[in-house]
């Protein structure tokens, strides 16, 4: 057997080095938010802290109940995943199997383009410009609502779920579309029946990066959702969210308080989140191969 090249061994021993720096840094991570948020729980107990409908850190005595801020979280994000995905997988369709020529390559650059737009930029956009018509349509006194989050981060999520499920249509071979059609089916049923379930596993991908994208965006909820602390009954009420309440307190705590610990465990609740929503879309991905 020819021995490998050096260059090879060293390329191969870099990704390796790689590859287990990504796993110990977030390891690390998980470790620095465990040190600053268990010290909450000698005082707190996790079952308070979790299903507690009261957030109230600098009252006396003060209230570190952060189930309005889960159910905030939640309801902005499943509305701005209602919203983003169908249109996303329409927009995908479109540039995948019906533009064609310039009008294919300006979709895909508009795309792209709305990808690169800061998030204070679309918050700016949704206070501004979208705020003023929910206010108005639904006669509310504000309009700055779940609604008007979840809508402005599914402009956000959008072009995430559109890149990775074209690239996944494009992954189809080209012969299933000519079988389908030989075999009769209209465009349409094409589409319909044969691309997308064969490129369900590259969908799924692209909606779960779009619910990553989602509930880790601060700024832009942060803008344009209320920053109520209250349980949401309705898309039509102020809404505030966990990583909205970390951007806004982080600055105004004193180090080493229960307020500081408070926010580092709401930190650590985002972590467990994010981390379950991978461990799905790994085993869904796993059980399509």
């Amino acid at each position: 057997m020819t021995p490998r090249p050096w260059q090879e061994r060293v390329i191969e021993g870099l990704i390796h080095l790689c590859g287990i720096s990504s796993i110990v840094i977030v390891a690390l991570i998980f470790l620095f938010l465990m040190k600053e948020g268990i010290a909450l729980f000698r005082t707190e107990s996790v079952a308070a802290f979790l299903a507690g409908d009261r957030w109230y850190p600098i009252s006396d005595p003060p209230r570190f109940g952060i189930l309005p801020l889960i159910l905030g979280s939640c309801v902005v994000t499943v509305g701005a995943i209602a919203l983003s995905v169908p249109f996303g997988i329409a927009a995908a369709l479109l540039v995948s199997e019906i533009a064609k020529g310039w009008v294919k390559e300006t979709l895909k650059a508009g795309i792209e383009l709305l990808a690169a737009i800061p998030s204070v930029v679309l918050g700016f956009i949704g206070m501004a410009l979208l705020a003023p018509v929910i206010k108005d349509v639904f006669h509310l006194p504000t309009g700055l609502t779940a609604l008007t989050g979840s809508l402005t981060l599914a402009l956000m999520a959008m072009p995430t779920i559109v890149s990775i499920t074209e690239d996944a249509l494009a992954a189809v071979p080209r012969g299933y579309r000519e079988a389908a059609l030989a075999l009769g089916a209209t465009r349409w049923q094409m589409m319909h029946r044969v691309l997308l379930p064969a490129a369900r596993s590259g969908i799924f991908a692209a909606t779960m990066l779009g619910i990553g994208r989602v509930i880790g965006e601060t700024m832009a909820v942060m803008m344009v959702t209320g920053n109520a602390a209250v349980i949401p009954h309705t898309l039509l009420r102020p809404v505030r969210t966990m990583t909205a309440t970390i951007a806004a307190e982080m600055g105004e705590t004193v180090r080493g308080s229960e307020h500081y610990a408070a926010l580092f465990a709401i930190g650590i609740v985002l972590f467990i989140i994010s981390f379950i929503i991978n461990v799905l879309a790994d085993l869904f991905l796993h059980r399509e191969d």
